[in-house]
């Protein structure tokens, strides 16, 4: 089997504090789920037999720092009744469908268009470790790049897949380090055309509107929920070159956006079969 590695998205600095500040027990933790979660999608209701699939998952939570004020959250995790009322609000400012989840992806690409220079505002409280990743100076962009790049460098994987915000600290990663060789990469429910947040400021830059395939990746496979608030614009070809190929899922209709149900969906099968 040729190895996997797998580049984690947002939310995953208990992994850190629960392992006693371990970065190798963070990374072993989520691989053991990782497994999990794919051994579910290539096989449905087989049991589980401690099956490995991906060969690391890069760690960099730790680097970015954990939120401390409880006002930051992601609009992802608030609860049901939270969401209704934030639905409601958005409701008031502009016609945004009557479906849950399709309404929270319609009003948070809404924000994100209107409100365009203080864009890096929203992201604060849409999501910390996005504006944490993107702030002026880098020395956080630098470090999580620099440790997604040791452990690509280590394993030289044929297939990397990067969900959230690790699409984008992978795709960075991949530009800054021509060496990096990969096959396949896979990006799960990305943030990378997200309009005035990341994609103007990705490095490299977009040159007239257009990002890039990493040169030395052969193939990009984008995945995305329709209605996932992370990925906004859920497809990347409209504003990327070199994306092979795209499959937009439904996953759940509050649940789009966990590496739990994207890698359970069974839309990465036929792309990884080759690799397996």
């Amino acid at each position: 089997m040729d190895k996997i590695v797998g580049v984690h998205g947002i939310g995953k600095y208990h992994y850190y504090r629960d392992s006693g500040n371990s970065v190798a027990g963070a990374a072993t933790a989520m691989r053991d789920k990782w497994d999990r979660y794919l051994h579910k999608g290539l096989t449905g209701d087989k049991p589980y037999a401690k099956e490995h699939y991906v060969t690391e998952v890069a760690y960099y939570a730790h680097l970015l720092g954990e939120s401390k004020d409880e006002a930051l959250l992601a609009v992802q995790t608030m609860d049901v009744g939270a969401q209704k009322i934030f639905v409601a609000w958005a409701k008031q400012v502009d016609s945004i469908g009557e479906g849950l989840t399709g309404a929270l992806h319609r009003m948070t690409g809404w924000l994100l268009d209107h409100m365009q220079a203080n864009a890096a505002d929203f992201a604060r409280l849409f999501c910390p470790e996005v504006a944490a990743y993107m702030a002026a100076g880098g020395e956080a962009r630098a470090k999580s790049r620099a440790a997604v790049a040791e452990v690509i460098r280590r394993n030289r994987p044929k297939v990397v897949i990067a969900h959230s915000l690790g699409s984008v600290v992978t795709y960075e990663t991949l530009w800054a380090n021509p060496d990096l060789e990969v096959d396949l990469l896979i990006t799960l429910g990305s943030p990378l055309g997200m309009r005035n947040v990341i994609f103007e400021h990705l490095m490299p830059a977009p040159v007239n509107g257009w990002g890039e395939r990493p040169r030395k990746v052969k193939r990009w496979v984008n995945i995305a929920d329709k209605d996932d608030i992370v990925a906004i614009p859920p497809g990347l070809r409209g504003c990327f070159t070199g994306v092979d190929q795209e499959a937009l899922v439904n996953l759940d209709w509050l649940d789009f956006h966990t590496v739990e149900k994207y890698l359970g969906c069974g839309a990465l099968n036929s792309h990884l079969k080759p690799y397996l």
